[in-house]
């Protein structure tokens, strides 16, 4: 089985800093989903190297491959120039996350030039998946609204939400865990 993870880019998130406590009860959130999906035949997690919570997901897969040696990552931008644009210390991560993961591609050699290539992205992971994983709430939109709306259409995939209120409750565990190790 294979899924399409994505969701909210780290700007949307307000978050700017790989230590903000957002990143770890996100990356919580996700491995708990992961796990669960590992534990019913998960074998690729096919992503793309958005800021946020594509990279933050690769980062969890990576973590996962010691427990679950089966599980493979496979990245994939849209455009060949994707990332060029960033700062220096973001685009030092894109390069150490694509020498880290099973597969990388590009799905067109070209460099940006029409938001063609952007659905043409979308349509090969719809193509290549069994369903997605998103961290993405509806009442929250972000650029994953484009995904969040065709994959509601799509009734021959599963679509797995990690929506606010769940993320909600991940931040609480997280705060009873930092108490109780305060308090020892």
């Amino acid at each position: 089985m294979n899924i399409w993870l994505s969701g909210y880019r780290s700007y949307e998130l307000g978050v700017f800093k790989d230590n903000d406590p957002k990143v770890t009860v996100i990356k919580q959130a996700l491995r708990k989903e992961l796990i669960n999906l590992l534990d019913r035949g998960l074998e690729w997690v096919l992503t793309g190297l958005q800021l946020g919570v594509e990279q933050w997901g690769i980062e969890v897969c990576l973590e996962l491959k010691s427990e679950y040696p089966q599980l493979k990552i496979g990245a994939l931008v849209a455009f060949s120039n994707f990332g060029q644009q960033w700062q220096e210390v973001n685009q030092s991560k894109l390069v150490q996350l694509k020498s880290q993961v099973d597969f990388f591609g590009e799905v067109s050699k070209n460099p940006y030039r029409s938001p063609q290539q952007l659905r043409n992205y979308q349509n090969f992971m719809l193509s290549h998946c069994h369903g997605a994983l998103l961290v993405y709430d509806p009442e929250f939109e972000g650029k994953s609204k484009y995904d969040y709306q065709v994959l509601k259409e799509r009734e021959d995939l599963n679509l797995i939400l990690i929506d606010m209120d769940q993320l909600q409750n991940e931040a609480e565990l997280y705060q009873e865990k930092v108490q109780r190790e305060n308090d020892y």
